[in-house]
């Protein structure tokens, strides 16, 4: 059954809409990833028995890209949606991290990023990238994207699982096993810019995985056994009450304005083929496909 699903799934693939390519990535769409395959998905026209997947992108027909980076990106881990929603951020546990340009699908930066789970846009085109549990991880690492592979900083974060900018406090907030972290940006108009540790806070629970931005001062994040809600203004953690207690949220994507809520859990082992929504309420399948993170373009 597996099997014919996994079939279908792939005939989807090459009936994708061709559209113009500023109209790809609208906001509310949805960009998901797992194995080395990035989809858009357009949530509005999918459900339990179709997805409406618009675009797609594959490590073994990238452009752009040196072919031995092609067996560090098959564990693709977050794909973030920047840049007016005109380039994916993508990011690999085998170790890598690449930029995808949604309309040509080339590469526009890469660099090997050992256990690699996020990444994320700085001011003046720099990238940051916070690395887990490998002998040449545990870390967060600033590149430029105009130069490949050359890492500019680098400061230790033990099981680094997520990162965000967040332009109101001109602040960078990362994410590891037991502790948040904000940095500012230092010498940033130089060649030769680094971060600043401000603050650390220790997280409610062990293990933490994903952090997401809900608005100037209000992040989510998510830890083996929870999630809850960072508020930057007070410096606060609170249960988040629509995934209060749930285990293995591995993404997760919310709106204040429509109570919304996208995300996804991890059902077989680390993985799941299945994306979820609140308000509106649905499941969005992609068969076949290891998927681990879906983010929301805004």
């Amino acid at each position: 059954m597996k099997f014919l699903k996994f079939i279908t799934f792939i005939i989807c693939l090459f009936s994708v809409n061709t559209i113009n390519a500023q109209q790809i990535l609208k906001k509310g769409f949805l960009v998901a990833c797992g194995d080395d395959k990035l989809f858009i998905i357009d949530p509005a026209k999918s459900n339990e028995k179709h997805t409406e997947i618009i675009w797609s992108w594959e490590v073994k027909n990238s452009e752009g890209l040196p072919k031995e980076y092609f067996p560090l990106l098959k564990s693709l881990d977050d794909c973030k949606p920047v840049m007016n929603n005109k380039k994916i951020l993508a990011t690999s546990s085998s170790g890598a991290t690449i930029l995808v340009n949604i309309a040509t699908k080339k590469i526009e930066f890469y660099a090997k990023t050992p256990m690699a789970h996020s990444a994320d846009i700085l001011p003046k085109n720099r990238i940051v990238v916070a690395n887990s549990t490998h002998k040449d991880g545990n870390s967060i690492e600033l590149y430029d994207l105009l130069k490949n592979e050359t890492v500019l900083f680098r400061d230790t974060l033990y099981s680094g699982h997520g990162v965000v900018w967040n332009p109101k406090e001109n602040l960078l907030y990362v994410l590891g096993y037991q502790h948040l972290k904000s940095y500012e940006l230092i010498d940033w108009k130089t060649e030769n810019p680094s971060l600043k540790l401000v603050n650390t806070w220790e997280i409610p629970d062990k293990s933490g995985h994903d952090l997401s931005r809900i608005d100037d001062e209000n992040f989510l994040i998510s830890t083996h056994n929870s999630v809850f809600l960072f508020n930057s203004k007070i410096k606060s953690f609170t249960p988040f009450d629509l995934l209060k207690d749930r285990k293995d949220i591995k993404s997760l994507n919310y709106s204040h304005k429509t109570n919304s809520l996208v995300y996804t859990i991890a059902e077989e082992s680390w993985w799941t083929e299945n994306i979820y929504m609140v308000n509106p309420m649905k499941t969005i399948k992609l068969p076949g496909l290891k998927l681990y993170k879906v983010r929301k373009a805004i």
